[in-house]
């Protein structure tokens, strides 16, 4: 009985201890309420969670949890840098007001001035793009602050995993970020951390919003899934399709490839910008990240002017080679009818000019 008893208080000790860890402030806040109930009226929503269009499991055949990490933990691949990645530092608090630019700082983080607004997406200054440290920045890869950071007129937000939506980056960003876009329910997260209700747009697929000064935002379908602890999938992940009164932007957030992207192409292509997610792929979760081949195809699907690949560069979350997705994309892309960009994480990149790639910088990183 005393064994038992034992066992018992272990067991309750250990359900507790993951109950309040599973409850501090950065797990954000589920979803409730009049948030609830819009979201029940979305007909993506049903069975208490959001559904891709298409049956999109988040592993592969005959993969599951165990396999990946076991993948992992027995990896020989260079997964991370043993140098140093290069990277400029850009003073966006200097940036004339009617520049045209785009600054990637590693990951899918990046920051556009066009229109005379500042735009930031997804942005990550963290040291770590999970909870517990599991996935460290690579070395030199976290030189940006919020600090650095001038006002940002629109925030936006693809899905709430943590390389995506950091709570210590918002919380600090929070006094400059004059409008947050985002997909159902993440607002629930923000108030919990704070944030003014009132500049929270939530978006589902389909829906858009005019903003100010002729910007017009369309939220689109994404294949991929979203939780910041065990429960998934109850808010939304999305893409992005940005009008500004000149260009049209898309963004991808996290996706798999699928025929939305033909879909968004032709109902509001073509895009003078594509940004997609490229790394952080593998064969067993082959439904919710692409392969390099795949972000060309999307690009091409998209009917895009100029890539920007991201999702690489800043964390291993994957098993392959840290500068694979570099590499792999800049030799399937030679013969691409768009133009690429894969600028250092920091390069100031004029937005509309059209320039070669000079520098292939992964080259000189062992």
């Amino acid at each position: 009985m005393t064994l038992l008893l034992t066992i018992v208080i272990v067991v309750l000790i250990l359900i507790l201890a993951a109950f309040l860890y599973l409850h501090q402030i950065p797990f954000g806040k589920l979803p409730s309420g009049s948030r609830l109930a819009r979201i029940e009226q979305s007909p993506h929503y049903r069975e208490g969670k959001f559904h891709n269009i298409l049956t999109t499991p988040i592993y592969s055949e005959n993969s599951n949890l165990y396999t990946v990490v076991k993948e992992k933990l027995f990896t020989k691949e260079r997964l991370k840098p043993l140098q140093k990645i290069p990277v400029q530092k850009t003073d966006l608090h200097t940036l004339r007001e009617d520049e045209e630019v785009i600054v990637w700082f590693g990951h899918s983080s990046f920051f556009i001035r066009t229109g005379r607004k500042n735009m930031l997406f997804d942005p990550i200054f963290s040291p770590s793009g999970a909870p517990v440290s599991l996935s460290k920045a690579f070395p030199s890869t976290n030189d940006y602050t919020p600090d650095d950071m001038p006002v940002i007129d629109y925030l936006f937000i693809s899905h709430d995993h943590w390389d995506h939506f950091d709570y210590a980056t918002l919380t600090a960003l929070r006094p400059k970020i004059k409008h947050v876009i985002c997909g159902l329910g993440v607002g629930s997260h923000l108030e919990h951390w704070r944030f003014n209700p009132e500049i929270i747009t939530e978006l589902d697929w389909g829906d858009t919003v005019p903003m100010s000064d002729g910007f017009t935002v369309h939220g689109v379908t994404a294949r991929h899934y979203s939780g910041r602890d065990l429960r998934r999938k109850r808010t939304l992940w999305l893409s992005f399709v940005i009008e500004t009164p000149y260009k049209k932007i898309f963004y991808s957030g996290d996706s798999g490839y699928g025929p939305h992207f033909a879909e968004v192409g032709k109902q509001y292509g073509p895009f003078d910008l594509v940004i997609l997610e490229n790394g952080q792929y593998n064969t067993q979760w082959r439904f919710i990240h692409m392969f390099p081949n795949e972000v060309l195809k999307a690009a091409q699907d998209l009917r895009a002017k100029r890539l920007l690949p991201v999702h690489s560069g800043k964390f291993a979350l994957s098993i392959h080679t840290w500068d694979t997705p570099f590499r792999r994309i800049s030799e399937l892309g030679e013969d691409a009818t768009f133009h690429l960009l894969m600028p250092m994480i920091g390069e100031r990149v004029e937005l509309w000019k059209d320039q070669e790639q000079v520098e292939r910088w992964w080259e000189s990183v062992e």
